[in-house]
């Protein structure tokens, strides 16, 4: 694991705890800047995180507080509540 990665999951964790806090600017601030190193080292965003933040505004999505998750025939629904956009997931 090299340093653009941890770096990476830093900035997620301290994105999960800025929207703990009520604090949305910041947990953009950090899952904006995440990104942004991902592409500078060309490592990219695990899966994990990646389906965790919203690709529209970059807040992070936090289920009942920032993201509503349903789930629809084969898929999961997640909608952020900042910005209104959806992403579907599929499932098994």
């Amino acid at each position: 694991m090299g340093i653009p990665s941890e770096r990476i999951e830093r900035l997620f964790a301290l994105a999960r705890e800025a929207v703990v806090d009520d604090e949305y600017d910041r947990a953009r601030g950090y899952v904006a800047l995440a990104r942004r190193i991902a592409e500078r080292n060309r490592c990219g965003v695990p899966a994990a995180f990646s389906r965790r933040t919203c690709d529209d505004c970059d807040v992070y999505l936090r289920p009942g507080k920032t993201s509503r998750i349903r789930l629809g025939p084969g898929r999961v629904v997640v909608r952020c509540r900042e910005c209104g956009s959806t992403a579907r997931y599929p499932f098994d």
